[in-house]
């Protein structure tokens, strides 16, 4: 048995529980032998107290009046039996109305009387005599015409004590007889414990033993029956764990998955363009052709990288992303400002609408997620709007104080039937418009997944239902 107060070293559950068994019963062990020998000296007294009680009223029956006066007859063979203990040593004392010596001892201490006592009532109390310990039994005798004017009514003492030896001897068979058994069945005791944390840790190893079968790619839930009550929050714990590291990883494959087939068709345009140049008698136009399809598919490549990563990051921030209060109605100008040259190369009129003054755009979020969210949101719309449209972006709020953001545009709209398809990642309508825009379907994935990590919504609808062409318009509201 090792107790683990002072280890340093690595824990053990089953020394812990081990020694918070064990050591209290060493505490208590001790602590039951002082309280069976108080209990044992109280219950090995009281018979010697009744018979103390017997011996002083058999006494006191032997005080008599004679001439006025309280006189023992107490006879020869009567004293021997008083006196013959092999044991104890018996001491009695008989003191008349004035206090006057009688019988007896006659340096017995006396009771000490704080009220007047009753008559023919035995008393029992602990004192000290010749430096030895005694137990005393006393009462004070009602004798009937043993009083006078002068003394008072005052009762004869008759007094009876013993030693403590036979008390002593009695208590300590009592402990021996509870203690020893005791002492006995602690190795009994100390072995059921063993063995009974033994057995109740099996299911632990169990579950050990299950764990370490799984393959390094099973990340699938762990199996709660035969689990005892106590560990099954800590399997739910790593069950969560475990879908959470799922969604990673099939977050990374994905990523890889698709990473590899969208950069397919530019690389493979990089590939025949640059192929193409290294014609023998290739012209200069066609050269300088080739070259800015290099250009062209170089950016295609980078933008699809960088909307990967994107989505990849908004996906895999989880519940753990980093938020702070910030104000939507900045985020949303400074994306404007950023977005504003590639919508003047396309002829487009893109502006803040402020005609709705909002009273405090503060929200709790992610400023970098929640650009990115923006910035999507404004390339998309300037992708699928023709020249010389219009796109207007804005911050809302209503009279909760909810706050949305609107982005809105004179194209072609979407239909209905197509717009919770447009949120998934790689989705593209099959329309002449879609087919003539360079993009990769993840735009608006990503700012589907950003909300989502921002417990916002998004609301997909026409920007002019009355007029032709509807336009879009994306509401992200947030709460």
């Amino acid at each position: 048995m090792a107790f683990h107060f002072f280890q340093r070293g690595k824990r053990s559950l089953f020394g812990e529980i081990l020694d918070w068994m064990l050591i209290p019963l060493m505490l208590i062990w001790p602590l039951s032998l002082v309280l069976t020998w108080l209990v044992a000296q109280n219950t090995a007294g009281r018979p010697f107290d009744r018979a103390l009680e017997y011996n002083v009223q058999a006494l006191a029956q032997l005080v008599h009046i004679q001439q006025s006066k309280a006189q023992l007859n107490l006879p020869a063979p009567a004293r021997e039996i008083l006196r013959a203990d092999e044991t104890d040593i018996i001491y009695y004392q008989v003191l008349g109305v004035w206090g006057e010596y009688i019988a007896g001892e006659r340096g017995l201490p006396q009771p000490y009387l704080e009220d007047k006592p009753v008559l023919g009532k035995v008393y029992i109390r602990a004192d000290e005599y010749q430096g030895r310990d005694i137990r005393v039994a006393y009462i004070w005798a009602d004798l009937q015409n043993v009083h006078d004017r002068k003394s008072g009514d005052k009762p004869v003492l008759v007094q009876v004590a013993e030693t403590l030896e036979k008390r002593s001897t009695l208590a300590t068979e009592i402990i021996k007889g509870v203690m020893l058994p005791q002492l006995l069945m602690l190795p009994l005791v100390v072995l059921l414990i063993w063995l009974a944390l033994i057995r109740g840790t099996e299911p632990i190893k169990e579950l050990e033993h299950r764990i370490r079968q799984r393959k390094s790619d099973d990340v699938s839930a762990l199996d709660l029956e035969g689990v005892p009550r106590e560990v099954s929050p800590l399997i739910a714990s790593i069950n969560d764990l475990l879908a959470r590291l799922n969604d990673s990883m099939t977050i990374q494959k994905r990523f890889l998955a698709d990473a590899a087939h969208q950069l397919k068709t530019p690389l493979a345009g990089l590939r025949m363009q640059a192929d193409l140049a290294l014609r023998e008698g290739v012209s200069t136009d066609d050269l300088k052709h080739s070259l800015k399809q290099v250009g062209r598919s170089s950016v295609r490549a980078t933008r699809t990288v960088n909307q990967l990563l994107a989505l990849a990051r908004a996906e895999a921030t989880g519940s753990k992303v980093t938020k702070a209060s910030i104000s939507l109605e900045r985020i949303v100008l400074e994306s404007v400002r950023d977005a504003l040259p590639q919508a003047l190369d396309k002829r487009m009129d893109l502006g803040y609408d402020d005609s709705q003054p909002v009273r405090n755009s503060t929200l709790l979020g992610n400023a970098v997620l929640l650009k990115e969210l923006v910035r999507n949101l404004l390339e998309n719309a300037i992708h699928y709007t023709p020249e010389r449209g219009i796109i207007t972006a804005r911050v809302l709020q209503d009279a909760s104080g909810t706050l949305a953001l609107q982005v809105e545009d004179t194209g072609p709209g979407i239909p209905v039937a197509e717009r919770e398809r447009v949120l998934q990642p790689f989705y593209r309508m099959n329309d002449s418009l879609s087919n003539r825009v360079d993009g990769s379907g993840l735009g608006l994935a990503i700012v589907h997944a950003i909300a989502k990590q921002h417990q916002a919504t998004v609301i997909v609808d026409d920007a002019h239902p009355q007029q032709t062409p509807v336009g879009t318009r994306f509401t992200v509201r947030f709460g």
